[in-house]
């Protein structure tokens, strides 16, 4: 429930089958393909709930350390992520929570992987 005067974030949903959502290609990140379950309704990418689905081989070495201005949280749910910082393999059952401007990243997967993700804007 928003209390009062506050603006509704994200679109709201009752239970419904997570395998009816379409797998789609996530702008922006060849490699990576999205089922979006939940969205800002004003279209804000800073209010999400997916899953997303890395390709076996992905690396995001190109794309450098990772940053942004909203806060992300994601749990894998299969495969595993090397994040090429910390030279450290993550694997299904680990989890991140990360607070804006918090860098991350780069990353590669050589099993792929999918991944619950959920981002907001501070407030």
């Amino acid at each position: 429930m928003v209390p009062d005067g506050e603006p509704e974030l994200k679109d709201a949903h009752e239970f419904f089958a997570v395998d009816e959502v379409p797998w789609t290609e996530a702008e922006g990140a060849p490699g990576v393909s999205e089922r979006v379950l939940s969205a800002a309704l004003s279209g804000d990418a800073a209010e999400l709930t997916r899953l997303a689905r890395w390709a076996p081989g992905l690396d995001t070495t190109s794309a450098g350390v990772i940053r942004h201005a909203y806060y992300e949280e994601v749990f894998l749910l299969e495969g595993e992520l090397e994040d090429l910082s910390l030279g450290r393999t993550f694997t299904a059952g680990h989890y991140a929570s990360r607070p804006p401007g918090m860098p991350h990243g780069p990353y590669r997967t050589s099993t792929g992987c999918l991944m619950l993700e959920i981002r907001y804007r501070p407030r």
